[in-house]
């Protein structure tokens, strides 16, 4: 993802406090894991004055999952840094008061800044797991961007995330905690990595992750995926109906938005409503997965009813 910094001046602070949190009692949260299409929000750039750490309910309707961004290996950073800093019962009252209203709140982990391959994949997920669950989340996604290992070492990062998942899968069982990964759309081509990137995972661990958040943008100028045809139908292996002919469940292929030109680098923006007809299409076609916008506030729930439009049961 396109990341926000204005938590990296503190990155030592937050690894800090994450290392506090991590020595909580360890306790196992109920989690929310929401059936049905995924409607997910991402939130890294500050809210309003700073002060808050999740978007307000009443600015999200629609949305069942926000992902909270970044977790590091070093700690948490920008929003996910505020939720670690948070007192315990206060993030209990939060937990409880979005799961109420529907809403999963799961930590994104890497992004865009961090490369964690040299690290030990075990070690790696065993501190992520310990974090959702010290910190009374209902799970984590997986935004791996290492685009330059995938093609120069074929096979490294695709067993990396395989022991990844596995992992982080014994820690947070599955129906009980949320793990989605966010890969971006062309690593579903079959050809674009050597190793296979996401069609070699998904062969792997598909069967571990609950659904992709895949992000369908910073990639001009191709394949684009800047209107309906690229996005589903035709981009070199890599739209929504092509993923799905590579042998991926069709319903587990969440669209990755930007909410405006400002959340990318590299292209992939359609207006909201454009984008509802694609996703009517999508629908029409057999496709029920949800959708995914990077990032609040610029993605809300204006944005978030111009895109799913009447194509989903209410």
């Amino acid at each position: 993802m396109f990341s926000t910094s204005f938590s990296r001046l503190f990155t030592l602070c937050s690894a800090l406090a994450s290392l506090s949190v991590g020595l909580a009692a360890p306790h196992t949260p109920r989690a929310q894991v929401p059936t049905g299409p995924k409607f997910v929000i991402y939130t890294d750039a500050q809210i309003g004055d700073g002060s808050s750490v999740l978007p307000p309910l009443d600015q999200i309707q629609g949305f069942n999952v926000v992902n909270l961004a970044f977790l590091l290996t070093s700690g948490p950073a920008d929003q996910v840094a505020k939720w670690a800093a948070l007192p315990a019962d206060q993030r209990q009252q939060l937990k409880q008061q979005y799961n109420s209203a529907g809403v999963s709140l799961v930590v994104s982990a890497f992004g865009e800044t961090e490369h964690p391959t040299s690290q030990d994949p075990t070690t790696v997920a065993n501190n992520l797991a310990q974090f959702v669950l010290n910190t009374d989340l209902d799970g984590i996604d997986i935004d791996y961007e290492e685009f330059e290992l995938v093609v120069q070492q074929p096979g490294v990062g695709e067993a990396w995330l395989t022991t990844l998942t596995q992992t982080l899968r014994q820690q947070l069982p599955q129906g009980q905690f949320i793990l989605s990964h966010a890969p971006v759309g062309p690593w579903f081509q079959p050809t674009f990595c050597p190793g296979g990137c996401y069609i070699t995972i998904d062969k792997n661990v598909g069967s571990l992750i609950d659904y992709y958040n895949i992000q369908f943008y910073n990639q001009s100028p191709s394949p684009g995926y800047e209107d309906c045809n690229t996005l589903l139908n035709s981009a070199g292996g890599s739209s929504i109906f092509e993923i799905q002919k590579n042998g991926v469940d069709v319903n587990k292929l969440v669209i990755g938005k930007p909410g405006t030109t400002a959340d990318i680098t590299n292209g992939g923006f359609i207006d909201p409503a454009t984008l509802g007809t694609c996703i009517q299409q999508a629908v029409q076609g057999g496709w029920n997965a949800g959708v995914m916008a990077f990032q609040f506030p610029h993605a809300d729930t204006t944005w978030l009813s111009a895109v799913k439009g009447s194509s989903f049961a209410a």
